[in-house]
């Protein structure tokens, strides 16, 4: 049995109007979040740590990698502009930025509670779903830096002798930590817009599997994008992808020419703006199609 579609009203209009009312409301939603996500605090803890093991694979892949590139004469190989000791700084810090924009199950929620009716919960109580969806992974990737905090650093100060570059300077390092929040922005809205797509199709998982292929390899958590031919390298820099994980890392070890730095920044927070509105966008229409089956 189905209720009878109604028209859309947005959800955010039910809101006090007053600010400090609004805050708390979502304040109060952070900290429901974040008490989720450290329900378990063993396993949350386990699965962290349980992440940096993939590191030590990499180190013996492209040392064997390099070792059959040296030369006779003992010159340093190079691999895509990168050293042996760049590279593997490289992949720690493309660990780190996946941690902020890697966004497991966000698609697949929203298209189960369109598919479910349990969105329905959302229309008629002053929440607003990208709102709640929003700080619920803010929550979550607190939660989970809390617990990582350490074994990052830890790693981190095990493996300073392959940032052979030394911490970058502070405009650098500025950069660095913008490119890491708008990429979770990106990682965000992005997933959630795919998610949107189930106020259309009622099964989507075909589609978010075709999106994190391309994800993997086009946003340079595999390797580093300059190892592609230049052609493929070009049409790559259009798409957003790189911006999860190879231009932060890029970012942070220098690779990026200084002139070139707030070009791409701002291409960044281009690809932001333009995925929330894309976002906010097939929310308005979806809700405005949706029957309210099931839940």
């Amino acid at each position: 049995m189905s209720s009878t579609p109604q028209p859309y009203q947005d959800s955010t209009t039910h809101l006090p109007d007053n600010w400090p009312e609004r805050l708390k409301t979502w304040w109060m939603v952070m900290q429901i979040a974040l008490a989720e996500r450290l329900a378990y605090r063993g396993d949350f803890a386990l699965g962290t740590l349980m992440r940096f093991l993939p590191i030590i694979t990499q180190i013996f892949l492209w040392g064997a990698v390099f070792n059959s590139l040296k030369s006779g004469s003992g010159d340093t190989a190079k691999l895509g502009g990168f050293t042996f000791q760049e590279m593997v700084a490289y992949f720690l810090l493309t660990m780190l930025a996946r941690a902020f924009s890697s966004m497991p199950g966000l698609a697949s929620t929203i298209a189960s509670q369109i598919r479910q009716g349990e969105i329905k919960r959302y229309l008629i109580q002053p929440i607003d779903l990208i709102g709640f969806l929003f700080l619920s992974r803010v929550a979550h990737k607190a939660a989970y830096y809390v617990v990582a905090i350490l074994p990052f650093g830890l790693v981190f100060f095990l493996c300073r002798s392959y940032f052979v570059n030394g911490f970058p300077p502070p405009y650098i390092f500025a950069s660095f930590c913008g490119s890491l929040v708008m990429g979770f922005a990106i990682g965000f809205f992005l997933e959630a817009t795919i998610g949107m797509i189930g106020f259309w199709f009622l099964e989507v998982s075909s589609l978010l599997f075709i999106f994190m292929l391309f994800s993997f390899f086009l946003s340079g958590h595999m390797f580093p994008l300059t190892l592609l031919p230049e052609s493929v390298l070009t049409v790559v820099n259009f798409l957003p992808f790189k911006y999860l994980a190879f231009f932060p890392a890029a970012v942070f070890l220098q690779k990026i020419p200084d002139e070139d730095l707030p070009w791409e920044l701002g291409i960044e927070a281009a690809w932001v703006t333009f995925f929330i509105i894309v976002c906010r966008v097939m929310y308005a229409r979806g809700v405005r199609r949706y029957s309210g089956f099931g839940g």
